[in-house]
């Protein structure tokens, strides 16, 4: 074989490679959340995951992580600080413990119903706290907000009035906003993990928790609990946010495709929640369940008297501005 031959060959197959190996790396990214398989976030995420490499042309993988895999909440808010997760779905009280003013759509009876937390998701003032958090985080980024429901309580002890609550230990997440309308009541709020709280009702730990119908379906809470009170308290939601070390790595075209994406994946899953949350009240009673009805004004007013925004890090004229929208 002549030289020239020879270095013809060796040209050619490179060639070859060249055109069989892909045109870049393939980059992995993790996204966690604490919710069941069965939910409507893991669903969508699992959706958007898909989405995102079909859009990227497989540049990039996104593989989810359900059920608390990677962590309770707190730990995978820390995780996008600490790059050992890109993505995560998670209450905005657990963000706010790095931009407090975050959590003020905790704060009880600040929303009247889910159309409302969604003008809110739309708002200048969400867009003022989301930017406050992006600075504090060092990037971190809330792209999507989905409606996750009404918190509603269930106990094997029934009330249906604030003073009735007296001394009942209610599990409530680890997270100050929560423990407003307990403390309101004299009722005693007690922060236990997501994925232990059904075993915590059921050994008699704690006597009460509060969660959306959806969750408390999910969980299957209705199982270890007799009665379902519809005090509404919290109209709920949850933020998909990308670290700030993912939004650097993304080009600008990257970044706005991922977060379209996530905005879709969060308009079907709060389609997906409105509509079970719908159905939940006459099948919980079907199963026996003794659901029942409360005065949420007066819970409301004793809130209001009893928790001030100062003690929950909050800035009423946040809570006004978010009341206000119409």
């Amino acid at each position: 074989m002549t030289q020239r031959l020879t270095v013809q060959l060796i040209a050619a197959c490179a060639l070859a490679a060249a055109a069989a190996a892909p045109a870049f790396a393939q980059t992995k990214l993790k996204w966690a959340h604490v919710y069941e398989t069965s939910e409507p976030y893991h669903k969508w995420s699992v959706w958007a995951g898909e989405e995102f490499k079909k859009r990227t042309n497989g540049k990039y993988e996104i593989q989810v992580f359900p059920a608390s895999s990677l962590g309770k909440e707190s730990d995978i808010n820390q995780g996008l600080q600490l790059g050992t997760v890109d993505i995560i779905i998670t209450g905005a009280s657990f963000a706010a413990r790095s931009y407090p003013r975050l959590a003020i759509s905790y704060y009880p009876f600040i929303f009247r119903d889910a159309d409302h937390v969604l003008k809110y998701a739309k708002s200048d003032v969400f867009k003022e706290l989301a930017e406050g958090y992006r600075k504090a985080t060092g990037g971190n980024t809330i792209t999507a907000l989905t409606y996750y429901g009404a918190r509603h309580a269930t106990s094997n002890k029934l009330f249906t009035t604030c003073e009735q609550m007296k001394g009942l230990k209610m599990r409530v997440p680890d997270a100050p906003a929560y423990t407003a309308l307990p403390r309101a009541c004299g009722a005693n709020p007690t922060p236990i993990a997501f994925a232990e709280v059904y075993l915590a009702l059921q050994n008699g730990t704690v006597d009460a928790q509060e969660n959306p119908l959806p969750t408390i379906e999910a969980k299957k809470f209705f199982e270890v609990q007799k009665n379902i009170i519809l005090t509404g308290h919290i109209s709920d939601a949850l933020l998909t946010v990308n670290s700030g070390s993912l939004m650097a790595k993304l080009t600008p075209a990257e970044q706005k495709l991922l977060m379209e994406i996530q905005q879709e994946a969060a308009e079907h899953a709060t389609n997906d929640i409105k509509k079970r949350e719908g159905e939940l009240v006459d099948e919980f009673k079907k199963k026996g369940i003794n659901v029942v009805s409360v005065d949420r004004n007066a819970f409301a007013q004793q809130v209001l008297k009893t928790i001030t925004f100062e003690s929950m890090q909050m800035d009423k004229k946040d809570y006004d501005r978010v009341v206000n929208l119409k």
